[in-house]
């Protein structure tokens, strides 16, 4: 009996160990996943470009007489109206060929005018003979000579005025004057760059796009061009994104593009305006410029890290109702900031998991959380919600 009893005993505690496994196994908890609902939304496709601002006129300020400066007339990086005074250089040396141009010009004018009174003299004399016909030919001839020499003369001072009037460097235009390249004491040679004045208003924005979307849309351009106050689709509206992210608040339209493909890029580039109140905008800028070419209506958005690739297939693990995972393939369209646009393979408001996809199979019970809120995007990202093409 007692031998019976330990064997019984030996029996509950093999039985109540093998319940335990059993249980144990049985309770393993469903892995946890991060999902999120498949969005519908309408998404405008971009066209963007990398490219950088100009004036819409440089003007390069340079010296055309020689001598040493004087003074600088103008506060660098000021706005400047045309005519106003730059740089003077120093003028006495023009000043004096200026005066003896005068002086030469006065002594030709006296003697054309003395040789003006022989001829007057001279040719009723020829004609009674007082006066040989030699004399009147050479009275005529001196006459011309020096007709031609006040004309010499007259050039020559307009010359030495245009080299007394240069050394006063003026403005040819209105706009943004640049920091002077020369200090006050340096001998300044002709042809010297001092400055440079900018019209940045509206700015010039040079920005290369593909030869492939200059194909694409050339005939839409070329209209733009054409037209400059044609609306929509003809001349789209350009957004500006600047280097530190934000986008500009004013809109520019593209102006024309250039003549020809460069075969070193592939790239063809486009000349495009902004209005630049407040002067705010500089030549040599970053500029990214986009403009909304077409939009896809209700399309279904899902997150990026959604999406699995493999050797070019596409798949999504979307959570029933049940909480068991589906794997399907999906047809993916354009990228959309963080997300794909999914042409086929899904429906609006099903969930699909983000986060945890190593975990998962086809048919798999899981327990899904919702994904944490992604922080706000900045600047252009949070402008756009959209996507782009290639440029």
């Amino acid at each position: 009996m007692p031998n019976a009893l330990l064997l019984l005993s030996s029996c509950l505690v093999i039985s109540f160990n093998l319940g335990c496994e059993r249980k144990e196994v049985g309770s393993i908890p469903a892995p946890e996943v991060l999902v999120t609902d498949v969005v519908q939304q309408d998404v405008p496709i971009y066209a963007e470009g990398i490219g950088t601002t100009a004036g819409q006129v440089d003007a390069q300020i340079r010296a055309k007489v020689q001598g040493y400066l004087l003074s600088r007339h103008y506060t660098e990086g000021a706005f400047v109206k045309t005519g106003d005074l730059l740089f003077k250089i120093d003028p006495r040396s023009y000043q004096a060929s200026f005066d003896q141009m005068k002086g030469e010009l006065a002594r030709a004018e006296a003697a054309y005018k003395k040789t003006q009174l022989d001829v007057a003299r001279d040719t009723p004399l020829a004609k009674q003979g007082a006066v040989s016909q030699k004399e009147l030919d050479d009275s005529v001839q001196a006459n011309e000579a020096n007709k031609a020499s006040v004309f010499s003369a007259r050039a020559n001072l307009d010359k030495a005025k245009l080299s007394l009037d240069w050394s006063n460097i003026t403005s040819p235009v209105d706009g943004v004057a640049g920091i002077a390249n020369a200090q006050i004491g340096d001998l300044i040679m002709e042809n010297t760059v001092m400055t440079t004045v900018s019209q940045v208003d509206p700015i010039k924005v040079l920005f290369p796009i593909s030869e492939k979307l200059y194909l694409r849309f050339a005939e839409r351009i070329q209209q733009g061009a054409a037209n400059p106050n044609a609306d929509w689709p003809n001349r789209p509206l350009l957004e500006l994104i600047l280097a530190d992210g934000s986008v500009y608040p004013h809109r520019g339209q593209a102006a024309l593009p250039d003549r020809q493909i460069d075969v070193k890029t592939g790239t063809i580039t486009i000349v495009s305006y902004f209005p630049n109140p407040g002067n705010i905008l500089r030549p040599g800028q970053y500029a990214k410029v986009r403009a909304v070419l077409e939009t896809h209506l209700n399309a279904l958005l899902v997150p990026q890290r959604a999406v699995d690739e493999l050797q070019g297939t596409y798949r999504v693990a979307v959570v029933g109702g049940d909480n068991r995972v589906t794997v399907r393939p999906v047809k993916p369209g354009p990228r959309v900031g963080r997300h794909w646009v999914i042409t086929e393979g899904l429906n609006p408001g099903e969930r699909v998991v983000v986060e945890g996809l190593q975990k998962i199979k086809n048919g798999l019970l899981v327990a899904p959380k919702p994904v944490p809120p992604e922080p706000a995007a900045s600047g252009a990202d949070a402008a756009s919600g959209a996507t782009k093409t290639g440029t």
